[in-house]
């Protein structure tokens, strides 16, 4: 059930504002920067001065770039330091937002939009509904509180938070809410069928060189059920991708069925990230990612760890094998 009280307030701050400084978490899904893309274009759009980042790298996966608005967006280092009103879009723990943590606790009304189970409800106004299915199920809320019109392009940027933070309308909280959101969205005039192309079947030589490397490197726990494969820092430098542009390898491993729980680690320069999903409803990835000092949701989460990728391999292993069995 969604409290209409806390969409009220936000409206409110957000309309008494003379600028909104918005931010998603660092390396962007779809979810995140379609939040952030349909918000600062309604925003502008209405008057209203608008500032809209997210950490570094700031960078964004190639399969967005045909996103609206993103030449609008303010690089990290030249976000404002105490910000009037902030608001943190599907960020889960203000940690994620990197350099622009410190400035979201320094705002002078921080209002955070998300919808992960393991939100630690760190803002003054908190939107937060983990049985939502994405983020911009929540600010479509907010939105009709403001009384703000869509157009095509703030449709498009929802329908893309919509489409990709589902599985494409496979997983769990596609409801009839969802289907209804939708409808409404497609009735802008979106080209689903290229969106869609763009987003999931469109891809760089490269990348899909990459994918090959991957694939090589899987390992199949058959007496866990957990599959998993890696992607080296020597990997992205050797097939000149970012790691961005590696988000779709998760789905790919999802495709062995004798997999309970599968993963992607991938090296970066600030540690691992680990990406984590469950078939099994008896299996919280998001409970487990906690314990590493990630988060996310049942059937979808991820952390980031120091060391070296073998060493967390073998962490994750040992935790899972408490949670799985292939006879449960």
């Amino acid at each position: 059930m969604i409290d209409s009280e806390p969409f009220a307030k936000a409206a409110q701050a957000i309309q008494e504002a003379s600028c909104v400084a918005i931010a998603c978490h660092e390396v962007p899904d779809g979810d995140a920067i379609g939040s952030l893309l349909a918000f600062y274009h309604l925003c502008t759009s209405q008057g209203k001065r608008c500032i809209a980042s997210w950490p570094e790298p700031f960078e964004i996966a190639p399969h967005y770039e045909f996103m609206p608005e993103l030449d609008s967006m303010t690089r990290p280092s030249d976000f404002p330091e105490e910000p009037e009103v902030m608001i943190a879009l599907d960020c889960g723990s203000l940690d994620r937002l990197g350099s622009l943590a410190e400035k979201a606790k320094a705002a002078k009304h921080l209002i955070i939009i998300d919808h992960h189970e393991t939100n630690c409800f760190q803002g003054e106004i908190n939107l937060i509904y983990p049985n939502a299915a994405a983020t911009v199920v929540l600010l479509r809320r907010l939105l009709k509180e403001l009384a703000w019109p869509l157009d095509q392009s703030a449709a498009l940027c929802l329908y893309v938070g919509l489409v990709t933070d589902t599985f494409r309308f496979t997983k769990m909280h596609s409801s009839p809410e969802v289907f209804e959101l939708a409808k409404e969205l497609s009735e802008y005039g979106l080209d689903l069928s290229e969106i869609n192309r763009k987003l999931f079947e469109e891809h760089h030589f490269n990348y899909m060189k990459l994918i090959g490397r991957c694939l090589s490197k899987l390992e199949l726990n058959t007496s866990i059920g957990f599959a998993y494969t890696t992607v080296s820092l020597k990997d992205f430098q050797e097939f000149n991708v970012r790691i961005e542009e590696a988000e779709g390898l998760i789905d790919l491993v999802g495709r062995i069925s004798e997999a309970k729980v599968y993963a992607v680690l991938k090296e970066a320069p600030n540690g691992i990230r680990v990406s984590l999903r469950s078939k099994d409803p008896s299996v919280d990835v998001g409970m487990i990612a906690a314990l590493f000092g990630g988060g996310g949701h049942r059937f979808s989460a991820g952390f980031v760890s120091l060391g070296e990728i073998s060493e967390v391999v073998n962490s994750l292993t040992k935790v899972l094998a408490n949670n799985l069995s292939v006879e449960s």
